[in-house]
This record gives structure tokens, C-alpha cells and sequence, in this order.
């Protein structure tokens, strides 16, 4: 039997890649277990799926950062979570936070980095007029956008695309790239 890894999701919206991981999660072959979903957004639809699959959630604003990532480093820690997984999280996490973590996190990202770090990743592939985009699975660092490539996957950007139909595109493939490159992450480890 493979030996599951307590993971938590940090989301901030949406959370389908939080939706494409609880499924991902409850297959025999999975090498995770979401025990925890983190949000600084107290009404992320994705909340609905944490609470639908009986996973606990924890929200902190993020008014004060340095409290909000003390006390989310604690219910880490009282849930034994060894991976975190960034899932449309829009909050940048300090240094010191991912130094007291030890512990890998990982961040899916709507391009293919290391082009189009940061926001707005849509808007500026059109803008430049990329003819292919994409996704990148990453281990997080202190550097935004900056970790290690664990895997990526292109998608075609046609002349009619618009940042929606971009959006959507990218969303899709994301739902597949993630769960496997957690895979190929871990097996790695």
C-alpha cells in the first residue's frame, strides 16, 4: 500500500485544482491525504469543497502577516502535514515561514514559468502575443515564482483567444498537471 502524506491546500478563491486534488486524493494509488485546506479568504468558494469532503479549514486574514503565518505554522504542525500544496493561494508566504515549514510547498502557476512570473499571466502572454502558454508545477522558494520545475505542460494560444478562453484552457490542463506532478514529486523524494 502506498504510504499517504498529510498535505495541506492553502486556496484564496475558487479551488478547483482544490477540487482536482480531494479527487486525486481519495484514488488507491494517491500519494496524499488532504488533511487540512488554509484560506485568507473567509468566503473562497473552494471552502465548500473542504467542508463537502469533511476536511478541516482554517482561514487568517492576513492583516497582519507575520500572525497570520505563526498561526497557520501551528495548525500545520497539530495536523503533521508534510507537504503544502498552492492552489490559487494570493498571498506571497515569507521567507521565514518557509524556513520554519522544512517541509516542501508547492505552487501551481497559469504560465510557463520562467516567463510571466507574478499576476496578470493571461493578460500579458496576449499582450506579447505568445503563440503557446501553459502551466508549471514548482517547489516555492523565497523567490516568487522562482523554484524548481517539477513539470509543465503547454497549451496552443490561438489569434481569437481572449484572457477568459485562456484562463479556462490553462484551468483545464491544471486539473491534470497537478496531481501528477505530485506524483512525480514524491516518488522523487
Amino acid at each position: 500500500m502506498v504510504k499517504k502524506i498529510n498535505t495541506a491546500v492553502f486556496i484564496s478563491g475558487r479551488g478547483s485544482n482544490l477540487k482536482s486534488l480531494i479527487n486525486f486524493s481519495k484514488k488507491k494509488n494517491s500519494s496524499i491525504v488532504i488533511k487540512l485546506v488554509v484560506s485568507n479568504n473567509p468566503i473562497a468558494k473552494g471552502l465548500q469543497y473542504a467542508k463537502k469532503s469533511k476536511i478541516k479549514n482554517f482561514v487568517t486574514l492576513f492583516n497582519n502577516k507575520n500572525i497570520s503565518e505563526k498561526n497557520i505554522l501551528k495548525k500545520l504542525y497539530k495536523n503533521k502535514i508534510e507537504l503544502i500544496c498552492l492552489a490559487g493561494f494570493m498571498k506571497i508566504l515569507s521567507k521565514n515561514f518557509i524556513i520554519k515549514f522544512k517541509k516542501p510547498i508547492i505552487n501551481i502557476h497559469p504560465s510557463l514559468l520562467p516567463k510571466y512570473k507574478g499576476l496578470n499571466t493571461h493578460k500579458r502572454v496576449l499582450k506579447n502575443k505568445e503563440v503557446v502558454s501553459g502551466s508549471t508545477v514548482h517547489l516555492v522558494t523565497s523567490k516568487l515564482d522562482s523554484g524548481k520545475i517539477i513539470l509543465q505542460k503547454k497549451v496552443n494560444v490561438t489569434n481569437s483567444e481572449t484572457i477568459e478562453s485562456l484562463e479556462k484552457k490553462i484551468l483545464k490542463i491544471e486539473h491534470i498537471l497537478y496531481p501528477k506532478a505530485i506524483k512525480k514529486f514524491l516518488s522523487s523524494l
